[in-house]
Formats: structure tokens, C-alpha cells, sequence
């Protein structure tokens, strides 16, 4: 089977992120789109999704925000609540087949200001 050049690239990264994962640590994984983000945060050991946020969410949705930058500060702020109630503050940041670079960056560092440490 032939797998296209973003597929290798989501499983290069994602793999090394599986390989040193540790018991107590959760991957976050991160998906975008041209309009929405939407981050989720896993737990390979047991296969499940614990946490998850996203831009198209009815909460989300109903503020005016300007632009997607601005959307995605929203969505970690809210993600980051979110793992802060479950206790989960340190994780694996999972940045899938996107460079570390734009709204990627905005929001590791909006999840980093709130108390979540990678």
C-alpha cells in the first residue's frame, strides 16, 4: 500500500511521540482545517480519547471572533480547563503533519501559558 506524503508525515511524528511516551503522560493531538481547529488529547496506553475541544463546538461558535487565530487561543484556553479539571498538566505535543508554526504555535503557547507543560 502506498501512502501519500501527509499520511508518512502524520505517522512519522505521531510514531516517535508513541515510542518515548511514558504512563502518566497523554498525547495531545491537533487537527486543522481553513476555518476550525480542534485538539484532542489521548491516551495511547488504553486506546481513548480523554479530552477533547473544538472550534465548531455550540460555545465556540457563538462568540464573534474576528480571525482564526484568535479562534484557536479560544479553543486551547478551553481545552486547557478542561485537563486542569481532570488533572492532566503534562502531555506530548502531537503537531500531526503541520509545521510548528502560525496557529500551531499560537496554540501550544496559549496551552502553555495556562498551566500545561510539553
Amino acid at each position: 500500500m502506498k501512502l501519500n506524503t501527509s499520511i508518512r508525515k502524520k505517522f512519522r511524528v505521531t510514531n516517535k511521540l508513541k515510542k518515548v511516551a511514558r504512563a502518566g503522560r497523554f498525547r495531545l493531538s491537533i487537527f486543522r482545517s481553513t476555518k476550525n481547529i480542534s485538539a484532542q488529547i489521548i491516551d495511547d496506553k488504553k486506546n481513548i480519547t480523554l479530552l477533547s475541544a473544538s472550534s465548531v463546538e455550540k460555545d465556540i461558535k457563538e462568540t464573534k471572533t474576528k480571525n482564526k487565530s484568535e479562534l484557536s487561543v479560544i479553543v486551547a484556553e478551553k481545552l486547557a480547563k478542561k485537563a486542569q479539571e481532570k488533572k492532566i498538566s503534562k502531555i506530548y505535543f502531537d503537531r500531526g503533519i503541520y509545521k510548528y508554526h502560525g496557529r500551531i504555535k499560537i496554540f501550544a503557547e496559549t496551552l502553555r501559558k495556562n498551566g500545561m507543560e510539553f
